[in-house]
């Protein structure tokens, strides 16, 4: 019986791709910052949108450690994938969001 190897990436290989994707979204953009994000997201966050309208937050990276996150981060790789230019979509009411960020703080 051969084992098979998983073709699901390690979490921390999931979480650098996220994290690589948000600062190439910045250059994709125009923005001329130095680290390819926008002038008014401090070092150590990132952008996500949230909501039907996609409401703009910016999340400290530390959230991408939390559970609570990750299953954000999951339901947004099923729905949108992480490939797109759209930035990172969360598939979720902005009050959900909200609630959930608020005890992550």
């Amino acid at each position: 019986m051969a084992i098979r190897k998983s073709t699901k990436l390690s979490q921390t290989a999931v979480l650098k791709q996220i994290l690589k994707r948000c600062s190439s979204l910045g250059k994709k953009q125009g923005y001329h910052d130095h680290e390819g994000l926008p002038l008014d997201v401090p070092k150590g966050h990132f952008v996500v949108y949230v909501g039907e309208n996609r409401s703009r937050y910016i999340v400290p990276i530390s959230f991408l450690t939390r559970p609570e996150f990750q299953n954000l981060l999951q339901q947004a790789e099923e729905e949108f994938g992480f490939d797109h230019d759209m930035g990172l979509t969360i598939p979720c009411q902005e009050e959900v969001f909200q609630s959930l960020t608020s005890m992550l703080r």
